[in-house]
């Protein structure tokens, strides 16, 4: 689990990114969830944006989401979740204590 301080310097970082994956009217697929476990394995914290055309509520959507690809969700903000989830290979975010 994160600490308010890394969830703090997480939602800093992730300020200046753009979402990478959007959820529409399909709603959040087991492909999905893969895709972004693998981005999440190289970039270590994303943006997803949840369109006006989804049908699941956001909570539910980012719920779905951190929990398949077992990722820390940093933030949910408007229509963008932000998802957090150390890489094996390749850490580039050294998080506070």
């Amino acid at each position: 689990m994160l600490t308010g301080k890394q969830k703090r310097f997480l939602r800093a970082e992730a300020h200046h990114l753009n979402p990478i994956f959007q959820v529409g009217k399909g709603g959040v697929n087991d492909n999905m969830i893969q895709q972004i476990a693998d981005v999440l394995e190289v970039r270590e914290l994303i943006k997803v944006s949840i369109l006006q055309n989804c049908e699941e509520d956001r909570d539910s959507v980012a719920a779905a989401l951190s929990k398949g690809a077992k990722a820390e969700l940093v933030q949910v903000i408007g229509n963008t979740i932000v998802l957090y989830k150390e890489s094996k290979e390749n850490k580039q975010l050294k998080l506070p204590r």
